[in-house]
């Protein structure tokens, strides 16, 4: 499989106000030329975003023919709200949703706590709707920041495939060889659902940083240490970081890398400048 060929999907934040909408379909219409095979919307901490995913999710899909995909998290929630939710998105047509536990936000004491983890989403998304959706769950190369070793967070993982998921997404890495090691002991386990490395621009090295800090994502030494060569120098620092990223992602073709999810944090330009480091060719025109 070519990059050409090769499955790939963007993903956005909710923004706020009806200009940050209008921008965001700015974004949107600049990456439909190469041919996603989705775009998928976050969902805020406790479901913060409700509203304005479902609005993004509703519009995407309406919009260009090519599928919408809405995050859906499931701490701090209700089984009736999460059925009212799942009941709207299936009207709309909507067949994929990437399920997720998700972060409770931190102001909110008196919250829900019908679920705690993303295995029941699965498994009562399962348990309502059958093969209605097609559901994306998270995986950790580099292992979840919460879990205390990585065999725990593999037998997390694994419990999410069991309760029904379709594929998954990665965390954001830069170091191949957790990829590679972490498809390597879920084949051991018997996993065999596909796992698209999710991608991350780098843009910034502050934002960088402090990203991969909340997230437990290594930003290996002298990716780090060049980074900082460039402060001061965003341009400089955005071709380096589209070559770096571009290098990765033909590592991981290599490795056998179902597709690629990259995290567009609203701009697509970045993402755009590793495609073409790639060779990514547009395939369609863009709507008008």
């Amino acid at each position: 499989m070519t990059i050409n060929t090769l499955p790939i999907s963007f993903e956005f934040f909710p923004p706020k106000g009806e200009d940050g909408i209008s921008q965001l379909m700015v974004q949107h219409d600049l990456l439909l030329p190469y041919a996603p095979r989705f775009f998928s919307i976050t969902y805020g901490a406790g479901g913060s975003t409700r509203d304005r995913t479902r609005q993004i999710v509703t519009t995407f899909h309406q919009r260009a023919g090519i599928p919408a995909v809405p995050h859906l998290s499931c701490i701090g929630d209700t089984s009736e709200s999460l059925k009212q939710l799942l009941d709207t998105y299936k009207a709309a047509g909507i067949n994929r949703i990437v399920a997720l536990r998700g972060d409770l936000p931190q102001e909110v004491e008196d919250i829900a706590k019908e679920f705690h983890y993303a295995d029941q989403l699965v498994s009562f998304i399962r348990q309502h709707y059958g093969d209605t959706f097609e559901l994306v769950v998270a995986a950790y190369p580099e292992v979840h920041p919460e879990s205390r070793n990585a065999q725990e967070d593999l037998t997390n993982f694994k419990r999410k495939v069991e309760a029904g998921a379709s594929a998954a997404i990665t965390q954001y890495f830069y170091n191949p060889d957790a990829y590679e090691d972490f498809l390597h002991r879920c084949q051991q386990q018997g996993i065999t659902i596909p796992i698209y490395p999710g991608i991350m621009p780098i843009t910034n090295h502050d934002r960088l940083v402090r990203f991969s800090a909340r997230c437990g994502a290594e930003i290996p030494r002298w990716i780090e240490k060049r980074l900082l060569d460039y402060q001061g120098d965003d341009i400089s620092l955005q071709a380096f970081g589209a070559e770096v990223v571009a290098q990765l992602c033909e590592k991981l073709m290599a490795l056998g890398a179902p597709g690629f999810h990259f995290y567009i944090l609203n701009q697509a330009q970045p993402t755009l400048n590793i495609l073409n480091h790639l060779g990514r060719r547009p395939l369609v025109h863009q709507a008008a």
